[in-house]
């Protein structure tokens, strides 16, 4: 991962310790019938639980339950039902709250993002999974999972709170036959799967491409939301040397006392960049010099839907998203093999940035969790445990990287002679796995979902031309300074 590139990605983030120190990790899960240890036995009678997830895993509910039943042993007699919900991060942060405030027995799992799942770690509102779940699979969690993923799931006693589902891994998915049209060939694209390119070359390759062929260049996420500070914005800061907090050290605390950094002139540059693409050199007095002027002005109000949509529907050239999309934009019926995949491209390399183990090609390390309703009855607890032992079948995890693109929790799962034979992703493992290597986490602690919102308002207002750049880092980090003196 990003923060351990020198030892690749097997390795994850060893340092990252989400629930440890004074960043509020957790309690032991709020005591109660919670921490009572469920019984392993599938349970006699007829079960049904809920997942609460997204829209994704309700489309695709069928060929999930199958493998888990024909690969994964899941009982007959258990039921599963997923929920779809809002596929905006922050919407299902707030509603699951309200669940879990109210004591609501239903759902029985709820799949949570692993930017948040500390805060209800630390409110005790999550089963504490090392005090109900057998060993065998708690431990195997600890042992073989990416340790950073899982260090953002556990208390500050290294309890476990989530099983990791999946991890996400950002790349720029684009089309080779527009760009065929700009002149580039099959030896430009198999350089860009695995060599990230800089900013500028980026901007201007898709910049020859519209030219050509008329369409949209680069679309992303830059809407007022969860997934502009967790993800974008740390990927396009991440790449020019930029950082939140500094070193990386400094990333999950101690809050209050770490420094806080989004005034440098590289994270500035990075917003810059943003405006670039935007408005271009030409109108906007801002923008940053070499980088030309390929995005549309609806990015300041996309998420992630809303831009995959139009090129999905081949308005686009390039377009930022998540693993669940390549299987979208690479099926048959969409672009096929016309579909190329790179890594998120850079301003800054690591050898030249400030900070050890920031700059270079950054990818957000996105991912979620399963977490245990502590409210729920005791049998669809056990039920519950059914389905986590069949998740911890490698056929169940490569099947579902298969369905949907969510890339195994497991590193040594993401690239191998198997999954390159996977259908439609299997042709863009390579990618993948360079983009898990430069992976760089959010910070996550509990005053992160308060930081989280500040960081978006702020990023937002000044893409949307409201505030110069150095203007919107400036009060933002007063902004965040006063967080860190609160907690």
């Amino acid at each position: 991962m990003k923060a351990a590139s020198t030892s690749g990605i097997a390795v994850g983030l060893a340092g990252c310790t989400g629930g440890g120190g004074n960043n509020g990790g957790g309690n032991n899960g709020g005591g109660g019938s919670e921490d009572t240890p469920i019984s392993t036995e599938a349970p006699e009678e007829e079960v049904t639980i809920q997942i609460a997830a997204d829209s994704n895993f309700k489309g695709a509910s069928d060929a999930i339950i199958k493998t888990l039943r024909e690969d994964g042993g899941l009982p007959d007699n258990i039921n599963i039902e997923f929920l779809a919900g809002s596929f905006t991060t922050g919407d299902r942060r707030a509603k699951y709250q309200q669940i879990l405030s109210a004591g609501q027995e239903k759902p029985t799992v709820l799949m949570m993002d692993n930017g948040w799942t500390i805060p209800f770690i630390a409110r005790g509102q999550l089963a504490n999974l090392s005090q109900v779940l057998p060993n065998s699979i708690t431990e195997t969690v600890k042992n073989d999972y990416l340790s950073n993923m899982v260090s953002t799931a556990q208390g500050s006693n290294g309890d476990l709170y989530g099983i990791p589902l999946f991890a996400d891994f950002p790349t720029i998915q684009y089309r080779k036959d527009l760009l065929r049209q700009a002149g580039y060939s099959d030896s430009d694209f198999d350089t860009w799967a695995t060599e990230p390119m800089t900013w500028s070359e980026f901007s201007q390759v898709v910049k020859q491409g519209m030219e050509e062929t008329g369409k949209t260049g680069f679309t992303w996420q830059g809407a007022a939301y969860e997934g502009l500070s967790c993800c974008d914005f740390v990927e396009f800061m991440g790449s020019h040397g930029g950082s939140y907090f500094g070193a990386f050290d400094n990333y999950f605390g101690p809050i209050g006392d770490r420094p806080i950094t989004v005034d440098s002139e590289n994270t500035i540059n990075a917003v810059r960049m943003m405006r670039s693409f935007i408005y271009g050199e030409g109108n906007d007095p801002e923008a940053l010099n070499g980088i030309k002027n390929i995005s549309p002005e609806a990015v300041v109000q996309y998420k992630e839907e809303s831009s995959r949509k139009p090129f999905t529907n081949g308005n686009v050239i390039a377009h930022r998203n998540w693993p669940y999309s390549i299987n979208i934009n690479g099926a048959e019926d969409v672009f096929g093999e016309d579909l190329g995949v790179m890594p998120i491209p850079y301003a800054v390399s690591q050898s030249e940035s400030q900070y050890e183990t920031i700059g270079g090609s950054t990818s957000a390390l996105g991912g979620w969790h399963l977490t245990l309703n502590p409210n729920a009855t005791d049998a669809r607890k056990q039920a519950a445990v059914q389905l986590f032992k069949a998740l911890q079948n490698d056929a169940v995890r490569l099947r579902m990287f298969e369905i949907g693109g969510w890339i195994p929790p497991i590193p040594d799962l993401i690239a191998t002679e198997r999954t390159r034979k996977l259908n439609v992703i299997g042709r863009y493992v390579d990618s993948l796995q360079v983009a898990g290597e430069n992976a760089l986490p959010r910070p996550v602690t509990v005053v992160w979902p308060q930081e989280s919102t500040q960081i978006a308002k702020e990023v937002n207002a000044s893409i949307r031309q409201e505030k110069t750049p150095t203007k919107a880092m400036s009060d933002l980090k007063k902004s965040l300074q006063a967080i860190e003196d609160s907690a």
